[in-house]
């Protein structure tokens, strides 16, 4: 099983474009997506990835201590920690509050604006991808900024073309663009995940890191495809051929947690993904993610939510 497939389908990220603007220079503008910005395409994110896609023109990007990035025409960011955020057309110009100039958005509406000192223009269409959970090592995992070359990509083409029909057909007021905007940028959030692990060195750490590694690749793609399982350290080693010391080494250094606790993170995710969408009782959710104990199944999942089982099953729908 494909493991980062998996986490996709159980974080269930949505997400849309909720700004068309038209910048001409000079410009600088300073923010980062509000939760409010996301309640018309999702009421409660608790992780925002926040996304830039330059349709024409071109424009600089800066995360607070970061380096300067040039972003043009068919160039998409994600910021994956939805840090605050300098973008314009020269950086060193005093900025202004993002909120300043923004609305947010109607449900099912994109707000336009045009802004700037009148040079040369540029165009930007301004989204997010969010989930109303939150998977850890995969973020940890990502740089603060990603760029993607939409137009380089294997289905740039249809891509771009495609994300800019659903942005005329959401300002014409017809449904279901909405959903296709969605659908892209999911697209092209796994586009750029799957470029930036391609570019990674050998050295590199992190859970994206561990996936690529054959043996702890295969030990993730264990423990997604049968979370139920009564796995331990010496199974899982004994799985992909390794010494229990070995593995566990390994997997920590990569993933950066050992593989039980991984998999308890796992199992709260799944369960949580199973509370929001099904009608399973507690008790038949503890059981599908590997608890025999209704009362040990509570218990960790408050640790990891911060509520019941119950209790976050009323608030998450």
């Amino acid at each position: 099983m494909d493991a980062f497939s998996d986490v996709l389908r159980v974080i269930r990220l949505a997400g849309g474009v909720f700004l068309d603007a038209e910048f001409t220079a000079p410009w600088c503008i300073k923010g980062k997506i509000s939760a409010d910005l996301c309640k018309p395409f999702l009421v409660t994110p608790r992780h925002i990835i926040a996304s830039h896609f330059v349709a024409q023109g071109r424009m600089r990007l800066r995360v607070e201590g970061g380096e300067v990035l040039d972003v043009r025409a068919g160039e998409l960011v994600l910021l994956a920690q939805n840090d605050e955020h300098l973008i314009g057309s020269d950086l060193d110009a005093a900025p202004i509050p993002a909120g300043n100039i923004l609305q947010s958005p109607q449900l099912g509406n994109i707000s336009r604006i045009e802004y700037g000192g009148g040079g040369e223009a540029t165009q930007i269409l301004c989204g997010f991808l969010g989930s109303e959970t939150s998977f850890s090592p995969l973020l940890a995992s990502l740089p603060s900024v990603l760029k993607l070359d939409v137009r380089a990509s294997a289905s740039g083409a249809w891509i771009e073309s495609s994300f800019r029909f659903a942005v005329s057909e959401i300002a014409a007021g017809r449904m279901g663009s909405a959903t296709v905007i969605a659908k892209l940028s999911e697209l092209l959030f796994v586009e750029a995940v799957s470029q930036y692990v391609a570019s990674l060195p050998a050295e590199r750490r992190g859970w994206l890191a561990g996936l690529r590694d054959p043996q702890i690749g295969r030990a993730l793609a264990l423990l997604h495809g049968r979370p139920a399982e009564d796995w331990t350290a010496e199974v899982l080693a004994l799985e992909v051929g390794m010494s229990r010391s070995a593995f566990a080494e390994r997997f920590t250094s990569l993933v950066g947690q050992p593989p039980m606790h991984y998999l308890t993170l796992w199992r709260m995710h799944l369960a949580a993904q199973l509370l929001r969408e099904g009608h399973d009782s507690v008790a038949q959710v503890a059981v599908a993610v590997g608890y025999e104990s209704e009362a040990a199944f509570s218990r960790a999942f408050k640790r990891q939510f911060g509520a019941s089982p119950g209790g976050w099953r009323v608030h998450s729908r």
